[in-house]
């Protein structure tokens, strides 16, 4: 769309400042906002975006700076009071109570039922169930349920958090439609995103914050990604970064982790796959064909009903994740949130799955904790300003805190389930890197992603799944977007025999 006069600036944002405890996250942000405009707040992690967003709409006080809605200062104290400026968010992590059902939920938020009902229609889950309790809902489905709710009270600027990270692909082309759709009615959006072909395909401007401060706004417009990378690093990006890497030889020996015909009662059917030592294998599905579901089991958090897993050539049946934990098979969930002891430190984090290991308590064992922490922490390059809460770190960091917990036990066996969901170009480019570094020492590790250029940067191979079942097999110099599209809505024959 074309640039806004001045009068019809909906939200406008400047000089805000805030400050936890020792810790920096907004120095000086600005962000103006037009009737009908899509903007981009962008950045890398820790860079302030969420904090802005937070305070924008009222779940956090700014220490300095002032925010205007259509022209008048904001006295906005609350999400409620937000929501009646007509500043409704969708933040990173779904907000909704996992012990009631949907309509419960609804309810608590006096959200209208029938508009919702219709945009989750719309956004693609026309069969909810209303009745289903949230805790038993897929992440995917919970980012969805959240938007409908927001979008059903009809804001005038809808503020979107990573909307689209934790989506496969097809939902993701109901969101865009839907949000653009909105902007071409006259409402204003906030759009919180490190996918830049969705930058550029749905927004109209960009601002970019570094370091708590806004550090450039810019016309989305063709080869403008660039620049906007450089903004947000201080740096020109390395060539390599828009390159897949140089795929390795496929890995020898006996798998360490061999599933056969492994199916639930719901959508996993008949998988298969051998995953060796020193392999990165990539998972690749749409919504709901049952990757939940197998990395519940390989973590033992579900039971499967009929098919076999072997670890080591070891026929396995976990019965709590400590059994699978045993077995040398550890999970990294797409949930950070259901990972982190978010109001304890990073050491504490870490340090959990050595509590057993280290049964001798004294000075020695308090050493050796502390060694192996501190290792984690330098190898995956751990922002510890906050140390005294993980919550107080940005999601990137988050992240990587719950790798560096097993780094810190040791792997053998590692489930990555959408491992850079949300996190900037810097923080995946070293979790690629620590990936392929940990394959290399002799960690097998599966790896699901919903971004299809993770495929060629991260594995070695990927199996796609498609109605429960694994329908090809691809190695990663052929892993390219089309590809694995096709495959992945089952446009190919399946593949013979297992993976």
């Amino acid at each position: 769309m074309t640039d806004s006069p001045a009068q019809a600036i909906v939200l406008d944002a400047k000089g805000v400042a805030k400050r936890f405890g020792a810790v920096v996250a907004l120095r000086d942000a600005s962000l103006q906002v037009a009737r009908g405009q899509i903007v981009a707040l962008m950045g890398a992690n820790g860079a302030g975006k969420s904090t802005f967003v937070k305070i924008l709409t009222g779940a956090l006080k700014p220490d300095a700076g002032h925010v205007r809605i259509r022209g008048e200062d904001s006295t906005i104290s609350s999400p409620a009071g937000a929501r009646r400026s007509g500043l409704v968010p969708v933040y990173q992590e779904p907000s909704l109570i996992p012990d009631l059902s949907v309509t419960d939920n609804l309810r608590l938020g006096d959200t209208p039922v029938d508009r919702f009902r219709h945009w989750v229609g719309e956004l693609g889950l026309a069969d909810l169930q209303m009745d289903a309790t949230i805790k038993q809902l897929p992440l995917a489905s919970l980012r969805i349920l959240d938007l409908a709710r927001a979008l059903a009270v009809e804001p005038d600027v809808l503020l979107l958090d990573e909307m689209t990270a934790a989506l496969p692909t097809n939902l993701v082309d109901r969101v865009l439609s839907v949000v653009r759709a909105q902007a071409d009615a006259g409402r204003s959006v906030i759009y919180i995103s490190h996918r830049f072909n969705e930058i550029a395909a749905l927004c109209d401007r960009a601002t970019v914050l570094r370091d708590g401060l806004t550090v450039g706004d810019l016309k989305i417009e063709p080869g403008i990604e660039e620049r906007i990378v450089e903004m947000m690093l201080g740096s020109p990006v390395a060539a390599q970064t828009r390159e897949a890497r140089a795929v390795k030889t496929a890995a020898e020996g006996p798998p360490r982790l061999a599933v056969q015909g492994l199916a639930t009662g719901t959508r996993l059917r008949d998988v298969s796959f051998d995953l060796r030592a020193g392999e990165v294998l990539g998972v690749v599905a749409l919504e709901g064909q049952g990757q939940d579901e197998l990395f519940d089991i390989l973590a033992g958090n579900r039971k499967a009903r009929q098919g076999r897993v072997e670890v080591n050539g070891r026929a396995v049946s976990f019965n709590h994740p400590a059994d699978a934990i045993a077995a040398g098979l550890t999970l990294v969930p797409g949930d950070r949130a259901h990972a982190l002891f978010m109001q304890r430190s990073v050491r504490e984090n870490i340090a959990v799955p050595l509590l057993a290991r280290l049964r001798n308590w004294g000075a020695s064992s308090k050493r050796k904790e502390a060694a192996r922490v501190g290792a984690a922490v330098e190898r995956l390059q751990i922002d510890t300003r906050a140390q005294g809460e993980v919550r107080r770190l940005s999601g990137g960091n988050q992240q990587k805190v719950t790798i560096a917990r097993w780094i810190a036990k040791g792997v053998e066996t590692l489930l990555l389930f959408d491992p850079t969901r949300g996190i900037d170009i810097r923080t995946k480019r070293q979790i690629y890197a620590l990936v392929r570094e940990l394959a290399d020492q002799g960690a097998a590790v599966l790896y699901y992603t919903s971004e299809l250029a993770e495929v060629r940067l991260a594995c070695d191979r990927a199996v796609v799944i498609f109605g429960g079942q694994v329908v090809d097999v691809i190695d990663a110099a052929d892993a390219d977007e089309p590809t694995l599209m096709r495959a992945a809505y089952g446009l190919t024959e399946q593949t013979e025999g297992q993976a």
